[in-house]
């Protein structure tokens, strides 16, 4: 996750590049374009994650680690799936993502640790679960599964 981190802040970092040149100016916050540069964000992430998925299941960060994610049955994804599984994760990962940035700010540990236990449920899930799959996985109809090495 900390790979994908990366990547997407590159994306974030690009797409927000561009937002400011089409908007003539840096966004302010309180902004209408505060909001829509949030918005147009999420479409990006969503538009990295469905093009790595559908074209071959992986991200360059999935690549490093040998991961694909694939269909319950091991096929290639569909794009009702991909669009399933980023939707969760984003509720999931985001969610908890996003209450450990505010609590921080707030600089409250306990409301850190309470939103996380919450809102981290999702990735939690992978320890419990009997393949050792994320909830937005089991609720998207995928599964992660480790690629084999090519032989050369």
């Amino acid at each position: 996750m900390l790979y994908e981190g990366v990547l997407l802040f590159a994306v974030a970092f690009v797409a927000t590049s561009l937002f400011q040149f089409a908007a003539g100016g840096p966004v302010t916050a309180g902004s209408w374009q505060r909001h829509a540069l949030q918005a147009y964000l999420l479409l990006m992430f969503a538009a990295y994650f469905l093009w790595c998925w559908l074209r071959g299941g992986q991200t360059l960060a999935m690549k490093a680690w040998r991961m694909r994610v694939v269909a319950r049955d091991g096929g290639r994804l569909s794009a009702r799936a991909a669009l399933l599984r980023f939707a969760w994760a984003s509720l999931s990962v985001g969610a908890a993502c996003g209450a450990i940035a505010a609590a921080w700010v707030m600089r409250n540990p306990l409301l850190a640790l309470a939103t996380f236990a919450v809102c981290g449920t999702g990735l939690g899930w992978a320890l419990f679960d009997r393949d050792r799959q994320f909830l937005h996985d089991r609720l998207a109809g995928t599964r992660l599964v480790m690629v084999e090495e090519e032989r050369t």
